[in-house]
C-alpha cells in the first residue's frame, strides 16, 4: 500500500495537524506514506523533522499545471495506489496529476457547508462528482451535507478527527496566573479558535454581560488570532467588558489556557467537528457548545456537556451560567467527556479508520 498525501496550505491549522497525525501514524505502522506540500511551510518543517518523505514545491491555486505535472511524475515514479488530498486545491491538483494513472483519488472534507457555497455556475458539482473517487468526511453531518448535494453515499466514508490525548499533559499554568492576574475565586471561561465568522465569537462576546450579571467572578479568554480581531475588540469595548474579556491573540501555550479553565465554550455556527472541543473533553473540562455541524457527535447534551442553539447569545449565556453555577452536574459531564474522547477521538482511532478506508478502496 503506497499513499501520496497532498496538502497545499501555507499555514498551520486543524486540518494540517490531522494530516500530520495521520502521516506519523502510517509511518509507525510501516505503511508507505509520502507528502506533497508547500516549501517553507510549517507542514514541510514538521514532516521532514518527523522523517516523513516530503516533496516540496510551490502549488499556486488549484489549476497549477506545472504543480500537477510534478505530482504526475511522482505518481509514475513511486507507483502510488492512492492519492489522498487534504485541501480543496489539492483535490483538483491530484485529479489533473493522476489522469491516465491507476491511482485512486481520495479527498478529505473538513467543513460542513454545501459544496456549492462558493461555486461558480455550480462547477463544484463537477469537481466532486467526477474529480474524486472516494471521500472522507470528518463527521456524519458533513457526509449528510455532501449526500444532500448529490454525491453517492457509498463513496463517502466517515472518519472522525483524532487528538493526542496527552498533548497538554505537561503544560504549566503558573505563568498565566501572574500574566493575567488570575485570582482565587475567578471562574475562567475559554474559547480556543481562529477568529472567523463561522466560529461565532461575536455571539459569545454578546453573551458575556448576561453571564456577568449572574456570575460576576467570571473571566473570559478568547484564545487565537484572525481577521475578526479588531471587530470583536470593538464589540467588547462597546459593551464595556474591560478586563472581564481578554483577547490573547495567537499563543503557543494553548495547553496552559486549558489548565486554568473552569469551562470551555465553542460558539461556532458552522463546524466540521472541532478538535479544540475534543481537547477540552479529553482534559476533563466542562463544555458548552453550539448545536451546529458535527459538534453533537462529540457532545451529548446533558451527558458530556451542554448544547445550546447556534447563533443565540441568550442561549449561550444560559448554558454558561448553568455550568458555572451547577458545578457538581458540570463535573459529572466532564468525567463522561473524558471517556468519550478516549474511546472515540484518539489519534490511534483516527489512523486506524483511515487505514480501513484505504483497504476498502483497494479491495474494491
Amino acid at each position: 500500500m503506497k499513499i501520496l498525501h497532498i496538502n497545499t496550505e501555507k499555514t498551520w491549522r486543524g486540518g494540517e495537524q490531522q494530516t500530520f497525525y495521520l502521516l506519523c501514524g502510517l509511518k509507525e505502522r510501516n505503511i508507505t506514506a509520502h507528502l506533497c506540500c508547500q516549501p517553507d511551510s510549517p507542514m514541510a518543517e514538521k514532516a521532514e523533522k518527523a522523517g516523513i518523505k516530503t516533496f516540496c514545491f510551490p502549488m499556486h491555486g488549484e489549476v497549477d499545471l506545472f504543480a500537477s505535472w510534478k505530482i504526475r511524475r511522482l505518481i509514475k515514479k513511486h507507483g502510488y495506489d492512492i492519492i489522498h488530498s487534504h485541501t480543496s486545491h489539492a483535490h483538483t491538483l491530484a485529479f489533473l496529476g493522476s489522469i491516465g494513472t491507476r491511482a485512486t483519488r481520495l479527498v478529505s472534507r473538513r467543513v460542513d457547508y454545501s459544496i456549492y457555497r462558493h461555486s461558480f455556475l455550480k462547477l463544484s458539482g463537477i469537481k466532486y462528482l467526477y474529480m474524486g473517487d472516494f471521500y472522507i468526511a470528518i463527521s456524519r453531518k458533513i457526509k449528510e451535507v455532501m449526500v444532500n448535494d448529490g454525491l453517492p453515499e457509498d463513496r463517502i466514508n466517515v472518519v472522525h478527527s483524532g487528538i493526542d490525548l496527552n498533548r497538554f499533559k505537561n503544560s504549566s499554568k503558573e505563568h498565566l496566573i501572574s500574566e493575567f492576574d488570575i485570582r482565587k475565586g475567578d471562574r475562567v471561561v475559554i474559547n480556543v479558535a481562529h477568529l472567523a465568522w463561522h466560529k461565532g465569537q461575536k455571539y459569545l462576546v454578546k453573551a458575556i454581560p448576561r453571564v456577568l450579571s449572574s456570575v460576576p467572578e467570571a473571566r473570559f479568554f478568547i484564545v487565537g488570532g484572525g481577521e475578526l480581531m479588531d471587530e470583536l475588540k470593538s464589540q467588547a469595548a462597546s459593551l464595556e467588558l474591560g478586563d472581564k474579556l481578554v483577547f490573547t491573540g495567537f499563543r503557543r501555550d494553548v495547553g496552559a489556557f486549558y489548565k486554568i479553565a473552569d469551562l470551555f465554550v465553542m460558539s461556532s455556527v458552522q463546524e466540521g467537528l472541532g478538535t479544540a472541543l475534543l481537547d477540552a473533553l479529553a482534559m476533563g473540562k466542562p463544555v458548552v457548545a453550539a448545536r451546529s455541524g458535527g459538534i453533537p457527535e462529540a457532545v451529548q447534551d446533558g451527558e458530556t456537556g451542554r448544547l445550546v442553539a447556534a447563533g443565540d447569545p441568550d442561549a449561550l449565556a444560559d448554558g454558561i451560567i448553568e455550568m458555572l453555577t451547577k458545578t457538581g452536574k458540570a463535573q459529572i459531564m466532564a468525567e463522561n467527556g473524558i471517556r468519550k474522547a478516549r474511546e472515540n477521538f484518539s489519534v490511534d482511532a483516527m489512523v486506524q479508520k483511515n487505514i480501513e478506508v484505504y483497504q476498502r478502496i483497494l479491495s474494491a
